[in-house]
């Protein structure tokens, strides 16, 4: 049977790691990966793993790419904090690495969860990410929504992780400014004059796709607090894009 390292990063997740780390105790190891949290996040995770490094975090794909190399074995599961993996998830993950592995990689869809509730429509339906694969993998070199990079074959698993990315609004609208910031600084290069069409029509869309195309309105309140704060990202986004041009002018 093939050995397991799950890698959850982490920074100030106290209210998270009992619940993350709970639901992979079963792995052969546990490498939990900080970047100097300032709350009880490393304390609680001691209860679970010897294994816990600190590293400066840059990014979210520079952070896995420095980790992944420190797993001690091959197979890799990368769970981040406000995830949990579901009993059926880790049958099939354990059936899976049995045997030999078809694959070297596996989709997992995410079971998204907002302000309390689980989310059946809008934006995140057929939400899915690459999670299980070999060390050999890296993220791409991108400072938001990097994908990994699997040298092989991809499947797909049944079992699902489950998600929620909201502790309170503060801490979401917090985490939509740093995406914004780098999704900016990501898409700068190849995006030309910012104008109506980035910052009305653009957010405009994007919440329209959401709320009325993937029918958000059938999650009630919640589903139209996802589809207005998806638009303000976009519009976010070419502001702080329009800032950082701005700033780099007058350097």
């Amino acid at each position: 049977m093939e050995k397991l390292t799950v890698i959850i990063p982490s920074k100030d997740e106290s209210h998270n790691m009992e619940g993350v780390l709970e639901s992979v105790k079963w792995a052969d190891e546990i490498l939990v990966v900080d970047s100097f949290s300032s709350d009880d996040t490393v304390a609680i995770s001691r209860k679970y793993t010897d294994r816990i490094l600190e590293h400066e975090y840059e990014n979210s794909a520079a952070q896995k790419n420095w980790a992944i190399p420190q797993a001690l074995h091959d197979w890799i599961l990368l769970v981040d904090a406000d995830e949990r993996v579901t009993p059926e998830l880790k049958d099939e993950i354990q059936q899976v690495l049995s045997g030999s592995p078809e694959h070297e990689g596996y989709w997992i869809k995410r079971e998204n969860h907002f302000m309390g509730k689980r989310v059946k429509y809008g934006g995140m339906v057929g939400d899915k990410v690459i999670r299980l694969f070999t060390k050999s993998a890296r993220y791409e070199d991108r400072k938001v929504h990097a994908e990994v990079i699997i040298n092989g074959s991809v499947g797909e698993l049944g079992g699902k992780l489950k998600h929620n990315s909201y502790k309170d609004l503060g801490h979401y609208i917090g985490k939509i400014n740093r995406y914004s910031r780098w999704s900016a600084m990501d898409k700068n290069g190849s995006t030309g004059y910012i104008g109506f069409f980035h910052v009305i029509i653009k957010p405009g869309f994007k919440f329209f796709q959401f709320y009325i195309l993937k029918r958000g309105f059938l999650d009630g309140f919640v589903g139209l607090v996802l589809a207005s704060l998806s638009a303000y990202t976009i519009l976010l986004r070419y502001i702080q894009m329009w800032e950082l041009r701005r700033t780099k002018g007058n350097s």
